[in-house]
């Protein structure tokens, strides 16, 4: 495994950094963007990194908060929160940030020519939206994304977004595959169930998976919410999806 800071081109041409690692394997492989969750490009987030790195994928992480300036990344993501995630990371620039990180891992030596996305909470919700916007990835995955559908404004969140995205389904071009906890109040299951609901009207290729006793970030191995046999078959459903949409040469 080579495991490396790397920078390319995101929205507007701005340099944005990122983490990236990949197998030293010759043969090709599919790629994935990986897009950190509220609390930064983390420790966790990283590990994810190397994880699809071991299992045999190129992966990059962008770092959403790169624009907010130099420093710790904890404290990066702390200022970037006070001020709010709809203004730190708007849509549109996290649209084309997450543009660019596609087209720049696609163009690796060792890439098959396939890429996904797959984000965690606010990452969640980014990765559904760029699987309505980001025309080159070939399948995402959403883990918990909150605030997809619209929300009454929280009065102990001020800064946290209420304006869904659901309204962009219609544009969704790349399979989505869902994980969410039964347990989590943003999504909670009934903001889960108005989004299967909505995606299955218009015919989208998703599939969702829900898990008992499991709340936000049940994942994270370092987050007091996590839980092993939850997260052990999300890792597994998250590995089967990607290597049917990545895993096999572009036609």
């Amino acid at each position: 495994m080579i495991a490396e800071v790397v920078a390319f081109s995101g929205h507007n041409g701005d340099r944005i950094e990122g983490y990236s690692a990949r197998p030293t394997a010759a043969e090709p492989v599919g790629s994935v963007v990986v897009l950190h969750h509220a609390p930064g490009l983390d420790f966790w987030c990283k590990e994810v990194v190397r994880r699809f790195a071991e299992c045999g994928y190129a992966a990059l992480a962008p770092n959403l908060y790169h624009r907010r300036g130099p420093g710790h990344w904890a404290e990066v993501a702390a200022a970037a929160r006070a001020e709010g995630l709809g203004k730190a990371m708007p849509n549109d620039q996290v649209m084309g940030d997450i543009a660019g990180a596609t087209d720049y891992v696609k163009s690796q030596p060792g890439s098959n020519g396939k890429a996904g996305v797959i984000g965690f909470c606010s990452g969640g919700r980014q990765a559904f939206l760029a699987a309505c916007d980001v025309p080159a990835l070939d399948a995402a995955v959403d883990c918990w994304g909150g605030s997809i559908v619209p929300q009454a404004p929280d009065p102990t969140k001020p800064n946290a977004p209420s304006r869904g995205v659901i309204h962009r389904a219609p544009d969704m071009s790349a399979p989505l595959l869902g994980i969410f906890g039964n347990d989590d109040t943003n999504p909670d299951p009934t903001q889960v169930d108005d989004i299967e609901r909505e995606l299955t009207r218009l015919g989208k290729d998703f599939e969702f998976h829900r898990y008992d006793g499991a709340g936000h970030g049940f994942f994270a191995t370092d987050h007091p919410h996590y839980q092993q046999a939850q997260a052990v078959d999300g890792w597994k459903k998250v590995f089967a999806f990607f290597d049917v949409y990545l895993q096999s040469d572009a036609s």
